[in-house]
């Protein structure tokens, strides 16, 4: 399978897989974010979400779709620890509305171990984020295709909550800061994927939820711009920001653009789920 999610992502590395530098991991999260679409068509389709790295991996290779944060960096997170990369499931919770944190395991993302030294996070779950891995342990600003970072010591938590235990990381929560907004709030303990089943289970399922309430399908391009289809609203952004968008009227050209821009083949149009 590791072969054939490569070949997903336009890589053709052949047995022995080259060492697990910090060089490949930026090639492997660049080519992700071009090659499978941040989407949450199944909350709307009724299709299972199911947190098993077989069946995340087998959603984005065999059945050639995208997914949300639990089910691309969980199938991303396999793929890099059956290349020889130390990975970490990190759980963060989301600044909303007035600097409001999001629901514990709101988010998952990846801190990468590398053969070179130094670890990264990884993310190619969130959307419009970092084009590459930032660089772990370090304070100062990154510059990034997609801004500028920052991973920067969170301040106390507006719930009064405290950080996880110790171990391998230190146990002091951290920010992820773009371009000088706080982005999410990282709980620096490893977990597994099944920590994060009732996080993916309010993601899609309450009415609270911002993936229940619309529908989102997106990913980078080529030229570092992005393209997304929201319900039937399509925008294309290019690399310096300039953007149009168009209203798509027949179901025809919502599947043909599913189909020719993102890859994926639906029988039918997604609609937003009624919630009762």
């Amino acid at each position: 399978m590791v072969e054939a999610y490569l070949r997903r992502l336009g890589l053709g590395l052949e047995l022995p897989f080259p060492p697990p530098t910090a060089g490949l991991l930026r090639e492997l999260h660049l080519r992700h974010l071009r090659a499978v679409p941040f989407e949450n068509l199944s909350v709307h389709l009724g299709e299972e979400i199911a947190l098993e790295e077989k069946r995340l991996v087998e959603k984005v290779v065999v059945a050639r779709r995208g997914g949300f944060c639990y089910e691309l960096n969980g199938a991303f997170g396999a793929l890099l620890t059956a290349l020889g990369f130390e990975v970490a499931l990190l759980a963060a919770r989301v600044y909303g509305e007035e600097g409001r944190l999001g629901i514990p395991y709101d988010h998952l993302a990846l801190l990468v171990g590398t053969a070179d030294g130094g670890h990264r996070l990884a993310d190619v779950g969130f959307g419009a984020h970092s084009h590459h891995p930032l660089r772990w342990g370090h304070d100062g600003e990154q510059a990034d295709p997609g801004g500028t970072f920052r991973i920067a010591e969170a301040g106390p938590d507006p719930a009064g909550a405290e950080a996880g235990a110790g171990g391998a990381v230190p146990a002091r929560d951290v920010d992820v800061v773009r371009d000088g907004a706080r982005v999410y709030r990282l709980e620096v303990r490893p977990l597994v994927l099944g920590d994060f089943a009732a996080g993916a289970w309010w993601h899609s399922t309450s009415p609270q939820s911002h993936f229940t309430r619309s529908l989102i399908c997106s990913r980078l391009t080529q030229d570092g711009g992005r393209i997304t289809l929201s319900g039937r609203r399509l925008k294309t952004t290019s690399a310096d920001g300039e953007s149009r968008e168009h209203e798509l009227e027949a179901d025809d050209e919502v599947l043909g653009v599913y189909r020719e821009r993102f890859g994926i083949e639906l029988e039918r149009v997604p609609t937003v789920r009624a919630h009762g």
